[in-house]
């Protein structure tokens, strides 16, 4: 087991505001390589070291956001799997992550990789995750629900469409950065329509920024006109300790703290948190005029 040079040890993070209801972020794109997982970690990471409370949810059978908060998910060990297929309360497979204790992980094991086969048959296979997620809200008190997804569009994905209210999209600042997001659109808008009215793109995150190429700065500016309320200010720039960090079971975060690609993560985990805070003000207000 490898340790990292930068040891785990972390100073205090700045408080993030807390939101007037738990906020369920579903983190996809059917593109690969863009940073999804890398995102997931992180914002979840920063999220619960600036105190909030953050339950992720592992729906990819590689487990590598698992691996990247140091949970164990090892075969036989009870996760995403059995909540999906088992009926398995969420509280009862959750582990606590050693990057914060406001961060508790449901892993996913290779049994996951069957999933999508098994799924077909099942009744209300769509609804099953938005079920148990609700049961568990309905006990626990949780700032932020936090779905990984693999990169495609089957069942586990819609299953986590299904069961959160916002997307959050992280886009490369690489050739073709748009593609395949036409076609994420219409199935977001499919699921709108017919199973979860309330999904919105909440949040898209610029990521593998390269400062030294207009190529990024175009890109950067093109995703901007496409989502222009939606695109978070922070950039996530490319970076070498941003990949090397799951070897270690960490997120950069605990890596090295204090490399470009966590403060940028911190940055970004702010925004989204005062962003929602706003939000939930802003809707408030509405709801008290009415």
């Amino acid at each position: 087991m490898k340790s990292s040079p930068k040891g785990s040890t972390v100073s205090r993070e700045t408080q993030l505001p807390s939101p007037q209801q738990t906020r369920t972020i579903v983190i996809v794109n059917q593109k690969g390589g863009v940073g999804k997982t890398t995102t997931a970690v992180n914002v979840a990471s920063a999220l619960a070291r600036g105190g909030l409370k953050v339950l992720m949810m592992d729906l990819d059978p590689q487990g590598n956001a698992s691996t990247a908060l140091g949970i164990n998910h090892q075969p036989g060990i009870a996760g995403t799997y059995e909540v999906l297929l088992q009926h398995a309360k969420i509280a009862d497979v959750q582990q606590p992550s050693p990057e914060s204790e406001n961060l508790v992980v449901v892993p996913a094991t290779i049994d996951l990789a069957g999933a999508e086969i098994e799924l077909v048959p099942q009744v209300a296979r769509e609804q099953r995750l938005r079920k148990a997620v609700s049961a568990h809200l309905a006990d626990s008190a949780v700032d932020y629900v936090i779905f990984d997804c693999p990169p495609s569009l089957g069942l586990l994905t819609l299953n986590a469409l299904v069961a959160a209210n916002e997307i959050l999209m992280p886009i490369q600042c690489e050739y073709y950065a748009l593609e395949g997001v036409g076609h994420l659109l219409r199935t977001i808008d499919l699921v709108k329509d017919e199973l979860n009215p309330e999904l919105e793109i909440g949040t898209v995150l610029l990521t593998m920024f390269d400062a030294r190429t207009k190529l990024s700065a175009q890109v950067g500016e093109q995703v901007r006109q496409y989502f222009p309320d939606q695109t978070l200010v922070t950039l996530i720039p490319r970076s070498v300790r941003l990949s090397e960090a799951p070897s270690y079971g960490q997120t950069i975060l605990g890596y090295d703290p204090q490399s470009v690609g966590a403060k940028a993560y911190r940055r970004a985990a702010e925004e989204i948190a005062q962003r929602g805070a706003r939000l939930s003000v802003e809707a408030a207000t509405v709801g008290a005029t009415r």
